[in-house]
């Protein structure tokens, strides 16, 4: 479990990044913090591994402050992922995946070991174990990035956009196989986002930001789109436009058509 407790974040220029956030993520679900750019979702995110400090509150893993945590070893116990991967460009496949292990001590040839059945976890061929990250594809680094944040074993993955810098075919496959990851692993994911038809597909719980990391809505997808809190949460979630969907019928089939008329498919019978 993940819990913030009032927390906020000002800047010393007097910018106020959070405001006084509370909530607790629950253990083995994903939970996505939505909202556009400046709502304070990333900021969010690092309070968890002490990659920002907040002014005020603080940062709970279970009954553990993260305050009290030396901010290398927590951060080793937590995996992340971020937008571009961040994998070293110099080292193979392999000992990118095998980095948090090695350095918590464990022996080369375990670590390898264990790298190349992550590998297989995530959907990589094995044969790129020998592989450098120039010679992936976006999506290929972006799996790396998954299976080397997860080399560890920890209880808490976060990901900061981490499908935002891939084409979108490939974005779906990645989702897809996060939703088959969760159902295998279990594991306690704090997800950033501002695409909310990635948040409705993999959040088990959305928490919809306003600017200042103002909590505008909590809940399932299917709470938030069938009982918005207020028109703010409508209009981001899209049911005041092209989500907005209606039944139609035609020659005797329901069709579900978008807010634009355009059909999407068919009712099947009951």
């Amino acid at each position: 479990m993940i819990e913030f407790r009032n927390v906020g974040k000002t800047y010393p220029d007097g910018t106020i990044a959070v405001g006084d956030f509370s909530l607790v993520a629950p253990s083995g679900k994903t939970t996505v913090l939505v909202g556009s750019s400046g709502s304070g979702k990333t900021t969010l995110m690092r309070m968890v591994n002490r990659m920002v400090t907040p002014t005020s509150g603080s940062v709970w893993i279970d009954d553990l402050d993260v305050a009290t945590v030396e901010p290398v070893a927590l951060r080793r116990r937590i995996g992340y992922v971020m937008q571009e991967a961040g994998l070293l460009p110099h080292r193979r496949v392999i000992d990118n995946i095998a980095t948090v292990p090695l350095l918590n001590g464990v022996k080369r040839a375990q670590a390898h070991a264990q790298a190349l059945e992550l590998m297989e976890l995530v959907g990589l061929d094995q044969a790129m174990a020998r592989r450098y990250p120039r010679q992936l594809s976006g999506g290929q680094q972006q799996r790396v990035g998954v299976a080397r944040a997860l080399a560890s074993d920890p209880n808490i993955l976060l990901m900061d956009e981490p499908f935002g810098a891939v084409d979108p075919i490939v974005r779906a496959e990645l989702q897809t196989e996060l939703l088959r990851l969760q159902r295998e692993l279990h594991k306690t994911i704090l997800f950033v986002t501002h695409d909310i038809s990635e948040a409705l597909l993999l959040g088990d719980q959305l928490v919809i930001l306003r600017a200042g990391a103002v909590t505008a809505q909590v809940g399932s997808a299917l709470e938030i789109v069938s009982n918005p809190a207020d028109d703010f949460v409508a209009d981001f979630v899209g049911l005041t436009g092209e989500r907005r969907l209606q039944l139609r019928r035609v020659d005797g089939v329901d069709i579900v058509v978008d807010g634009a008329g355009r059909p999407l498919g068919q009712v099947a019978p009951s």
